[in-house]
């Protein structure tokens, strides 16, 4: 049999949370099936979890793929606080930055060296890694939007400008220093970390962003339709962008396929679907923070009531860990029981693609995280954004204000509000909602299609790739000769 000679070989390194495992876990599964070599890290608790709920390791890559673990020690807790994200950043660095400086020394002599690096949010690892290990290139891998990409990159211009620290009371302050988003952006709309008093964590977070200019090349999952105008702002920074998004439609796509394989890192509940099955076309409406966010009692309660006194059919998610301090004993409301047994259905943790898919689908109460915007986009399914943390704020803002694809929340949490929204967007302005969803639907789908934006920055950035594996290949040669 004759051998088959390698085009790549890929060292991958997301940041070790769900969204952004699962966003690059697809990345790779597209790469995998372009036939480069892949070596995928990530820490040993998260690498326990996926060989014991997805099929990672039993079937789905072809034998070029490796999921490759870090050695125990990184941190595994919360990251819903300043706190726990502070702490994993710095765990990463002492733990497993030296972990890949010797591992990419090792594999030099491997007969199989790594072509580049694909690197997630802690963009300074990948980059003094490579400065110190052969200057391997490095690639910046955004698992967030464009605009979410752009606001933390223009962060130290609002400081410059005096329009942060934020003023006391002075969340709907117009922020006019985020070029292209000078007519609508307000303070509240600016990522999580601009809320601390302290810059400590905005300084890592734009600090990270901004060695961006630094990558041979910035890829994100987004496409050109959605986020244009923001993406022509990060070419004046970054010229070299590939925007190859949706992903997990193109996924689908490639594999001619109506699902994609679950990267869940929490155990799914499939008994969702049937219940789906018996409910009428567009009349529920999905709810779901993420698998980071966190809600107080108080919170929770209000949700649940607005859900409830809208009278729709709802399933939710309600992940074991999504109320702080949950208290076991107190009694649920015997109006919510009473209500959810009416119209809800309540589980720990969705096949989210699948649910948004479903035709029954008609509305997603979302925390904005770009992994659920953009499913919630592909799907055709108007949203209601109560965004937590991080780039969500963001993001909620482009998806009411700019895409006008739902209705942002932020900020608000009381059960008549979220009743009313609930109304509007399943109701009263449904037809409005649900016209301009399968609009950018359909630019979605061209994106992606043979000829489509997406589909050919993703041959570009293949090719990329392979022409380093050629000089690659030609310096050993010298090297050799000489």
């Amino acid at each position: 049999m004759a051998k088959v000679e390698c085009i790549g070989h890929i060292l991958i390194f997301p940041y070790p949370a769900q969204g952004h495992v699962n966003s690059m876990l697809k990345l790779a599964h597209l790469l995998d099936l372009a036939n480069f070599h892949i070596t995928f890290f990530v820490s040993s608790n998260i690498h326990a979890r996926l060989l014991a709920l997805t099929d990672v390791d039993s079937g789905r890559f072809s034998p070029r793929f490796r999921l490759q673990s870090f050695p125990p020690g990184i941190y595994d807790g919360g990251i819903d606080s300043k706190e726990g994200a502070l702490e994993l950043y710095h765990s990463l660095h002492t733990i497993g930055k030296p972990f890949l400086k010797q591992y990419i020394a090792q594999n030099r002599d491997s007969g199989l060296p790594f072509t580049c690096f694909i690197s997630d949010l802690v963009l300074s690892i990948a980059l003094e890694v490579s400065e110190q290990s052969f200057n391997l290139p490095v690639y910046y891998f955004c698992v967030i939007s464009a605009c979410g990409f752009w606001a933390y990159f223009s962060l130290p211009d609002l400081f410059e400008a005096g329009e942060l620290p934020i003023k006391e009371n002075g969340l709907e302050s117009s922020i006019t220093k985020v070029k292209g988003m000078e007519d609508f952006l307000r303070a509240r709309d600016l990522p999580s970390c601009c809320r601390y008093e302290e810059e400590g964590p905005t300084r890592i977070i734009y600090t990270e962003t901004r060695r961006a200019v630094k990558a041979r090349a910035l890829i994100l999952n987004t496409f050109e339709d959605l986020e244009g105008p923001i993406l022509s702002q990060i070419r004046t920074k970054c010229p070299k962008v590939y925007t190859i998004g949706p992903l997990h439609a193109r996924v689908k796509a490639t594999l001619a396929s109506k699902s994609t394989h679950s990267n869940s890192l929490l155990q799914e509940d499939e008994t969702c679907m049937a219940w789906l099955d018996s409910q009428e076309p567009k009349s529920v409406i999905y709810v779901s923070f993420g698998s980071i966010s966190v809600l107080t009692r108080q919170q929770l309660m209000e949700f649940w009531y607005g859900l409830v006194n809208s009278g729709k059919k709802f399933l939710w998610v309600m992940r074991p860990d999504l109320v702080a301090g949950k208290d076991e004993e107190t009694p649920i409301p015997s109006e919510l029981e009473e209500g959810t047994k009416a119209n809800g259905y309540i589980i720990g943790w969705a096949p989210q693609e699948a649910v948004l898919d479903h035709p029954a689908v008609g509305g997603f109460l979302t925390h904005s995280g770009w992994n659920s915007t953009l499913e919630s986009i592909a799907a055709g399914v108007p949203m209601i954004c109560w965004p937590f943390f991080a780039d969500q704020q963001t993001n909620s803002r482009f998806v009411g204000e700019v895409w006008k694809l739902g209705m942002d929340m932020k900020d608000v949490c009381d059960r008549s509000s979220v009743e009313k929204l609930i109304r509007e967007l399943m109701e009263k302005r449904k037809g409005e909602f649900l016209e301009r969803a399968e609009n950018m639907v359909k630019l979605a789908k061209e994106a992606i299609s043979e000829g489509g934006s997406s589909y050919c920055n993703f041959d570009c950035l293949i090719q990329d790739i392979i022409k380093l594996n050629e000089s690659m290949s030609e310096e050993d040669t010298v090297k050799c000769a000489g």
